[in-house]
């Protein structure tokens, strides 16, 4: 009977399961699968380097998910670290045609901006500009050109931002925690979309956090004017 009683409570225990995913067959690491515990609903998301960490007990599963790839079930059987390979769906007579990344195009212009000696990064221009060629200096601060570029850079800031919010602040995830309906998430993601400082400074656990809480005030006021949705901070 004792035994029994210490089986059940090791059972019980909640640990840390730790993991890796790969794509199956190959060494790459697969960022911003979703990691769920089916009997408690915890939810975590796997970082840049496929891992994940995330609170489940012995006897539990964990589904493992990500667009694009067949959801695997592992059940929890002790506390070792997880190695999970995800199969690719395979997808007949698509072709998909790879450039340049928006970050490398953004890249590329101000490259060439810089390479005419027009943007310095922001900064104010260096005082030996103004002594040895003032009508160079007073263009860059004031001509068309530079302007441009100013602007430009102001632009490919707010992008990079966003991408780094899109990256993820995903569809994905957020159905995973709210089990919202698709002709209702993008309202709801647009609504209460967090900020670039609020992402970069939050874990996995706070992003998911934040999004039960705000997805808990969107239930109570779904029905009243979209324009009176508020952020809750």
């Amino acid at each position: 009977m004792l035994c029994l009683l210490c089986r059940l409570s090791y059972a019980q225990q909640t640990l840390t399961i730790k993991g890796i995913i790969f794509k199956k067959s190959t060494p790459d690491r697969i960022s911003q699968a979703i990691v769920t515990d089916l009997k408690t609903q915890t939810l975590m998301m796997s970082d840049e380097l496929g891992g994940f960490s995330i609170k489940a007990s012995i006897g539990d599963t964990l589904q493992i998910a990500k667009a694009g790839y067949t959801p695997q079930k592992i059940a929890v059987v002790n506390n070792s670290d997880l190695v999970v390979y995800l199969q690719p769906v395979i997808e007949l007579n698509q072709v998909t045609i790879k450039g340049q990344s928006k970050q490398q195009e953004l890249n590329e212009v101000m490259k060439e901006y810089r390479s005419q000696g027009i943007f310095n990064n922001g900064k104010s221009l260096p005082v030996w500009q103004f002594i040895n060629s003032p009508i160079t200096a007073f263009y860059n601060l004031f001509g068309k050109a530079p302007a441009q570029a100013r602007r430009f850079a102001e632009y490919a800031k707010n992008e990079q931002e966003a991408s780094a919010v899109d990256k993820r602040y995903t569809k994905e995830l957020v159905k995973s925690v709210t089990k919202m309906p698709d002709d209702e998430i993008d309202k709801f993601m647009v609504a209460f979309r967090p900020s670039y400082e609020n992402v970069k400074e939050w874990n996995d656990y706070q992003l998911i956090q934040y999004i039960k809480k705000e997805f808990a005030y969107y239930q109570k006021n779904k029905d009243r004017p979209e324009a009176k949705l508020q952020k809750l901070y």
